[in-house]
């Protein structure tokens, strides 16, 4: 990387994409290329390609997809496929044809198999069955990384990607239905705090285990691995640990200072059991995470309460 790279970074308002655009500033990239969802729609492959062609970006990091926890994954699997499948495939294309130097690709730990040896190494990929309650998302990520290897193989594109762990970081969304685990418990702990609930139901037994990263642990490891002349086709980007999801509950309700009962519905899914990644071909090359879980879930919170007061709370 130069410091007079043209970067793209697709996704650049969402957690992941922003995280990335404050740690590019930081290493002094001022020639950044951004879009937003309403002036580029990338599901479509005309204005992808109009785009590529005035912009000519060196750099692209493919930080842009369609999110959700497993309800939104169960209720809307056909919108995941389609967005995620749509985006990919029309931005590696345009930087290909567009000579785009190098691309980056995140994906998310949910393309292994349900049943994959703990921890899950990169080689565990398309071994078995995926977890059926984000399946759409997962085939749609393991297609674009896919994507990205057979450009590189046929065409000598530098296309490559990383699979991270679960995320949280400021800016996420917090809708009261489709968000993640982490901003759906801040969420509903502040809320059920504020109405002086006695008690707050978390779906399923509480025993999968997660594992959790910081966004700007995130985005240091991309640049790291940017900077890296021959990387993997495919590398992990994890925390090295994970806990249950009852343990995390219970520290979000510390953060947030919610004094109630935690009760459990066993009558809902729990997703996969575990999820622990393999990180070592990513801490091989240097890179190890900075931001412990606790103090990072603090930050997050003041972030929430911030964005909560000034009515920019992001609810999507």
């Amino acid at each position: 990387m130069k410091p007079e790279d043209r970067i793209y970074v697709a996704g650049h308002r969402g957690m992941v994409g922003s995280a990335i655009v404050r740690r590019l500033d930081t290493e002094g990239f001022r020639n950044q290329i951004s879009a937003t969802s309403a002036e580029l729609d990338l599901r479509r492959q005309e204005p992808v390609e109009a785009f590529f062609a005035s912009q000519k970006p060196d750099i692209v990091v493919m930080a842009a997809a369609r999110v959700g926890g497993i309800l939104a994954n169960s209720t809307y699997p056909a919108d995941f496929l389609y967005d995620n499948l749509a985006m990919e495939a029309n931005v590696i294309e345009a930087s290909y044809r567009h000579g785009v130097r190098r691309l980056l690709l995140l994906g998310s730990s949910c393309i292994y198999p349900k049943e994959a040896p703990i921890p899950i190494q990169e080689s565990s990929l398309l071994t078995s069955p995926l977890e059926t309650t984000n399946e759409a998302y997962a085939i749609a990520k393991i297609a674009g990384l896919k994507l990205c290897e057979f450009y590189r193989r046929q065409h000598g594109c530098l296309f490559h990607a990383a699979m991270p762990c679960n995320l949280y970081g400021p800016g996420d969304n917090y809708h009261p239905e489709n968000s993640h685990v982490i901003p759906a418990l801040i969420r509903r702990f502040h809320e059920a705090k504020e109405a002086g609930q006695s008690s707050v139901t978390l779906w399923g037994t509480g025993t999968p285990r997660r594992e959790f990263l910081h966004t700007d642990d995130l985005a240091d490891a991309c640049l790291h691995l940017l900077k890296v002349e021959d990387p993997p086709n495919l590398i992990n980007i994890g925390a090295g640990d994970d806990l249950p999801i009852l343990d995390l509950a219970k520290m979000i309700a510390e953060v947030v200072g919610f004094e109630g009962k935690l009760e459990l519905d066993s009558s809902k899914p729990d997703g996969t059991m575990r999820k622990l990644m393999d990180s070592s071909l990513m801490h091989g090359l240097g890179w190890s995470p900075r931001i412990p879980l606790r103090s990072g879930l603090q930050g997050v919170y003041a972030d929430f309460q911030q964005a909560l007061a000034g009515g920019d709370l992001r609810s999507v």
